[in-house]
């Protein structure tokens, strides 16, 4: 059990050590500089989540006016 423990944790590792961070490797960089792309992302994420945001409450909105005329014209 332990040596899966820690052939998993090794694997971890490795596959970590692929990956590319969303902040500059530049010991030099500092503040917002070190941080541009995950700023970025960041803003279009939520920018993403504002029109999907909007999308789902405009159909929202139509449909209850639409579901609310309905139930008035079959009373």
């Amino acid at each position: 059990m332990f040596r899966r423990i820690s052939q998993y944790i090794a694997e971890v590792k490795g596959e970590l050590k692929k990956t590319t961070w969303p902040w500059d490797s530049n010991p030099n960089a500092r503040g917002f500089k070190k941080y541009r792309e995950l700023w970025g992302s960041t803003l279009v994420v939520l920018v993403a989540m504002i029109f999907l945001g909007a999308y789902v409450a405009t159909f929202d909105v139509i449909l209850s006016y639409i579901v609310n005329w309905l139930i008035s014209v079959a009373s």
